[in-house]
């Protein structure tokens, strides 16, 4: 986001105020507050942001080329400089607060992840940060970022950073004035349609990454340029046919915002209708004059709120995240105070830090200051998030192997004492359901993995990268145990599938089997489509039939599979009703396909699934552990279990093994059983204690075998 106003250092010409772009920067931070609010009535909020982008590439391209003009030159110096001022104090000081704020309000296990992501912030490389994260097995099912708004602030440093020097290199291709205006449009063009084309491809391919990504958003800021560009003949249009496209441009964005949604495959190709409706307002108000959306969007409350909008950006997500966690997930209603709230900060950003440096003629005059000014801002953020990363980086070690752990010391089991037992599983009988020592307690002296790290803490194939991510198709053939065994096993499914490679490692040592691992990331074992943020999941279609091929070719002797909850798909479309019917209809099909060529089938029932991270809760509540111990029929009830134990019913050759009890053996599931730490997050358990529920996953697994025997 850039302000309206310029004050170059170089003695050109600024482009005047336009109250009717304040305007228009108003309604696009509306729109993001809205949609990060949860209205329902607003659900494509995220379309401000590129409303955003359009009025920033037509700004920034009006201020320069209004320079070139005046001066025959650009002083990069003093654009740089203007960006610094403008941009970077405030942001800088959110980072500051944020990492304050985490400290005072947001478990420990957040610290480092919030570290990283102050240093990504501050160096504007955030977006891309969050695209590799989009697509990254650790991080799929993490709390979102406090700090995530902050990608689309990157996109535009990054645009700041190149953009200049683009058009200083065009102009000397161009040559004279007359000239230069048809070169300048050919270059953005050259920018603009790969971009496009680019944004298209990879939303429809890869669509996580391809939000965050500044390849896929190059061009609406190129839109924004083009229109400063076209400026000239754009103002002499017909006033009538301005009128008309000026308003249309208005109603294609706010129609943007009601008719998309977080489903939409976006940006893509349908990012042009908030995007081109921006263009249009910016392009045609002026010939419009006031019988245009001008009048409307230069009222005194929207300039206000235009003044107001990037420190109102800044300020309302990391409020948003830190309120939701503080008080457990917000309603609607309570979000939109929280946004409301953001308004105070913001405002004093916007008279304390924003205007005074902008405005400040001292640094309006020595651009070189200016610069130091940003420098400091950004310099003081990495440092400090990097500071923040060494009050966790103590803790940050590995766990020790299961063999390596001491069995867990303590008095008798009670509210605030730790059970005594060896670790993990081990801790409980033969028989767990309701072991005393599965019952929640207090306060556990050591608990291994430390919470800092349990998200770390994961099977073999996602730290060897053999876990196939979302963005891709083709399997891959990781093969564990003894590699030259003749009994093989096939574990195949999603992430809740691989969880249990751990277990399955030490079970195939011990009976001399060769394990071969199928997984992908939230992409289950099973032949019919399922969605993936509301649209076909392609590439674990493709996946599974190239996964199901090869099982046909060489069938094992035994399949092992599991998987959590998913919408399965209809004529392009999830469907929301009747869902653990119609997945298990699915699942029934896909294990029948394997059993008719004689593999047998085992199936790992879904493990509880908590609404909360357990992880957060132990990490913010060591001595109250009993509050991170929720009920068993409410986690039970969530995940793929039930869908499942509807299609291995009856179904000859399929076997469900359920291992719930040892993972919550009482009516309340305790965080940490025989002084291990069960879940690394919501629905996935830590490598430690899954490798401590091998001994009865063999015996499930013997079991199953004598049977089809």
């Amino acid at each position: 986001m850039t302000q309206t106003r310029s004050r170059p250092t170089a003695p050109a010409r600024a482009t005047s105020f336009r109250g009717d772009i304040e305007g228009l920067r108003a309604l696009a931070v509306i729109l993001v507050l809205a949609g990060h609010a949860g209205s329902q009535f607003v659900p494509a909020g995220f379309i401000g942001v590129d409303v955003f982008f359009v009025i920033s590439g037509f700004l920034i391209t009006g201020l320069l080329v209004a320079e070139l003009d005046g001066t025959g030159r650009i002083s990069l110096l003093g654009f740089y400089a203007r960006r610094a001022k403008r941009l970077l104090p405030a942001a800088g000081l959110v980072l500051l607060v944020t990492l304050l704020l985490t400290y005072l309000f947001l478990p420990r296990v957040r610290y480092s992840n919030t570290a990283w992501d102050v240093v990504s912030s501050a160096l504007y490389v955030m977006n891309w940060r969050l695209a590799e994260q989009s697509v990254d097995y650790m991080f799929v099912d993490q709390a979102p970022s406090v700090l995530q708004h902050y990608w689309s602030l990157s996109v535009e440093e990054q645009f700041y950073l190149f953009w200049p020097l683009l058009l200083l290199g065009l102009a000397v291709l161009g040559g004279r004035r007359r000239l230069r205006r048809g070169v300048l449009m050919l270059g953005f063009a050259v920018v603009a349609v790969p971009s496009f084309a680019w944004s298209i491809h990879l939303t429809s391919t890869d669509s996580a990454p391809a939000y965050f990504v500044t390849t896929t958003r190059l061009w609406e800021l190129a839109l924004g340029g083009a229109v400063a560009i076209a400026g000239g003949l754009l103002h002499r249009t017909p006033r009538v046919l301005a009128v008309l496209l000026a308003w249309s441009g208005l109603a294609a964005v706010v129609a943007s915002a009601f008719l998309l949604d977080a489903t939409s495959a976006f940006p893509g190709y349908i990012a042009l209708l908030p995007t081109g409706g921006t263009a249009a307002v910016i392009a045609f108000a002026v010939a419009a004059r006031r019988a245009g959306p001008a009048g409307l969007l230069s009222l005194p409350p929207m300039r206000a709120v235009g003044a107001l909008s990037y420190s109102l950006y800044l300020w309302h997500w990391p409020l948003l995240v830190i309120a939701d966690y503080q008080f457990g997930e917000l309603s609607a209603t309570a979000r939109l105070a929280v946004v409301a709230a953001s308004v105070v900060p913001a405002v004093l950003t916007y008279h304390f830090v924003e205007n005074p440096i902008r405005r400040s003629q001292t640094l309006q005059w020595q651009p070189a200051q200016a610069l130091r000014v940003g420098a400091a801002c950004t310099g003081a953020a990495v440092i400090a998030g990097l500071l923040f990363q060494l009050t966790v980086w103590p803790a940050a070690q590995p766990p020790p192997p299961v063999s390596a752990l001491p069995p867990v010391a303590g008095s008798s089991p009670s509210a605030s004492a730790t059970p005594v037992g060896p670790p993990g599983a081990a801790a409980l009988g033969q028989s767990p359901r309701g072991d005393k020592a599965g019952r929640p307690v207090d306060r556990v002296a050591s608990i291994v993995p430390d919470p800092l790290v349990a998200p770390k803490d994961l099977p073999t194939t996602a730290r060897t990268g053999c876990h196939v991510q979302q963005n891709s198709s083709n399997p891959l053939t990781c093969v564990y145990g003894v590699r030259d065994s003749t009994f093989t096993v096939v574990l195949a499914g999603d992430s809740h599938a691989a969880q249990w490679l751990p277990a399955l490692e030490e079970v195939a040592a011990k009976q001399k089997w060769r394990v071969i691992s199928h997984t992908k990331s939230s992409c289950p074992f099973l032949k019919a489509e399922v969605a993936l943020a509301g649209r076909p999941y392609e590439s674990c279609t493709e996946w599974n039939q190239r996964v199901r091929d090869q099982l046909r070719a060489d069938p094992p002797d035994l399949l092992l599979v599991s998987n959590s909850l998913y919408l399965p798909v209809r004529d392009g479309k999830p469907i929301t009703q009747r869902v653990n019917e119609t997945l298990a209809d699915g699942l029934r099909e896909t294990w029948r396909e394997m059993t008719e060529v004689k593999i047998p089938v085992a199936v790992l029932r879904d493990t509880p699934y908590h609404r909360r991270d357990p992880v957060e809760c132990v990490s913010a509540n060591p001595d109250k552990l009993t509050r991170c111990a929720p009920s068993r029929d409410e986690v039970l009830a969530a995940g793929g279990g039930v869908a499942q134990e509807q299609a291995a019913e009856g179904q000859q050759g399929v076997h469900l093994v359920n291992l719930n009890d040892a993972i919550c053996p009482t009516d309340r599931c305790a965080p940490v059983i025989g002084g291990v730490l069960v879940y690394r997050d919501g629905n996935h358990l830590t490598a430690t204690y899954s490798r401590t529920l091998a001994p009865r996953l063999d015996s499930a697994l013997a079991a199953v075998l004598k049977r089809g025997s």
